[in-house]
């Protein structure tokens, strides 16, 4: 008779196991590839295109479109907003993560010229109303991508003395910007960075 009960108890328990098992999968679902793509924090991450779409991205590097375009504009805005909120901050370590070496040296010259004559930045970044490539191409193992940015911001620069010398802290104002993004595809790794500022 104990016998029969411990096989019982195994049969229940097995059962037991398996409902739980079908219960978390329905709970947390499983991997299917489609996913929402989650951006990283740039305080760590570079500004890059998802890597589930690295291996389709490399095979038509003459073209940016479809899924690759949705994921690299989505990057793009990121890497905007993250550089306009890292150089109010004077963050040069976030900033150099995000740049080519020349640009660097620019954003960096900018920030010690602010810094020696004791201008403070105030910067709050409201949104990104737009954004579009432009213009997409291929030299040779360079990729260059031109995005038109369109959002609304509040910046206001202020003396020593805590003066506004510029902006409005009450007003928001629209911006239009053009900013190229470069990416090398000799080195490894999908990583897109700021190379030119363009002035239209």
């Amino acid at each position: 008779m104990s016998n029969n009960f411990g096989y019982i108890d195994i049969i229940l328990l097995g059962m037991i196991a398996g409902f739980i098992i079908l219960r978390l999968r329905n709970i947390l679902g499983r991997k299917t590839g489609h996913e929402t793509k989650i951006y990283p924090n740039f305080a760590e991450k570079k500004f890059n295109v998802s890597n589930t779409n690295i291996k389709n991205f490399k095979q038509d590097l003459e073209v940016l479109e479809g899924q690759e375009k949705k994921d690299f504009l989505q990057g793009a805005e990121i890497a905007y907003e993250t550089i306009l909120t890292s150089f109010a901050k004077g963050d040069y370590q976030k900033l150099k993560t995000l740049l080519t070496p020349d640009m660097a040296e620019n954003f960096k010259q900018a920030i010690d010229a602010r810094n020696k004559d004791n201008i403070k930045s105030e910067f709050t970044f409201i949104g990104i109303k737009e954004s579009n490539v432009e213009k997409y191409e291929k030299i040779r193992n360079e990729l260059f991508a031109s995005v038109k940015f369109v959002s609304e911001v509040i910046s206001v620069k202020k003396d020593k003395e805590d003066k506004i010398i510029e902006g409005n802290p009450d007003k928001i104002k629209k911006v239009i910007d053009y900013w190229k993004f470069t990416r090398n595809i000799i080195k490894k790794g999908p990583n897109w960075y700021l190379s030119e500022i363009v002035t239209k």
